[in-house]
């Protein structure tokens, strides 16, 4: 799948609005704690210059919080990202998870990716990954949500934003970061796919324009298909990024619905998961005060 990542108004409509258990969302994240704290879930909707984006918006019940954007992989907006939100939401974080390809149609396009077949369904997903890697359609996507974000009540705005993605989110979370580099403090990619090319419009080359830090959690077989992706991006980003390869994970490691190995085995791997995720919220932490 690595290989096809590469190819790569305050207005909302709630469809409904509850408040969650923390530790049921934990749960279904795959951790083992949960904290205290009660949080709100909203499907909202929001205008961007292409159209209208269906987004789960959740964070906790009361005060103001540094927001978060959460971009999904090849497989969308569908419980197993929701549940992703509410577990950095529990944090302290108001998050917005957009759905990607709302060019294409409303979420959920998979509602559990374990069951999906990536051949199988490569004419489906294919169409959707080139709706929001097509030129600009992130950009615009970015600037819409960070106004949204910032006109909410339970997003504190002198706190800068963070944004975290995996698989094909990864390259996104770049472009977000050098789109609005004001407001964007931190980025987490995980498994990210497609983020040194041989294009003028590479991801890495971007690092210039990035004021964020951050983190980039690359899978061994990655790793192993792009040995210098690695070393482009340390001589890009320099001290605003700490890299690290997993040295026993898969691509897709950190999902919890993915779907399993060619060979039957399964590529979520939650000890190393719980991990990235503890590098996850010690970034978000020292960086969006």
């Amino acid at each position: 799948m690595a290989n096809e990542n590469e190819k790569l108004e305050n207005e909302s409509l709630p469809r409904r609005d509850f408040v969650v258990s923390v530790a049921a969302g934990l749960a279904a994240a795959g951790t083992a704690s949960a904290k205290d704290m009660k949080l709100t879930e909203t499907d909202v909707e929001i205008k961007t210059p292409d159209g209208t984006a269906d987004c789960a918006f959740i964070h906790p019940e009361s005060g103001s919080h540094a927001a978060v954007i959460i971009w999904p992989d090849a497989f969308g907006l569908r419980p197993s990202m929701r549940a992703m939100g509410r577990r950095i939401a529990s944090e302290g974080y108001s998050v917005l998870v957009p759905n990607p390809f709302y060019r294409v149609g409303k979420a959920p396009m998979f509602e559990d990716a374990s069951n999906v077949n990536f051949q199988a369904d490569r004419a489906k997903i294919q169409p959707l990954m080139a709706s929001i890697g097509a030129d600009g359609a992130c950009e615009k996507d970015a600037v819409a949500y960070v106004e949204w974000l910032d006109k909410q009540k339970s997003v504190n705005k002198s706190k800068k934003i963070g944004t975290q993605g995996y698989c094909m989110g990864g390259a996104l979370v770049v472009r977000t970061c050098a789109t609005v580099p004001d407001r964007l403090g931190a980025g987490g990619s995980f498994h990210g796919g497609g983020l040194v090319t041989k294009n003028p419009n590479s991801p890495h080359l971007l690092a210039p324009k990035i004021n964020a830090h951050m983190y980039f959690g690359i899978a061994s077989n990655d790793d192993a298909q792009q040995p210098d992706a690695k070393d482009k991006l340390r001589e890009a980003f320099g001290s605003k990024a700490e890299i690290e390869v997993y040295s026993t994970c898969l691509h897709g490691w950190c999902v919890p619905d993915m779907p399993k190995s060619p060979d039957g085995k399964p590529i979520y791997n939650k000890e190393e998961a719980d991990r990235a995720w503890g590098h996850l919220v010690t970034l978000y932490k020292a960086n969006l005060a």
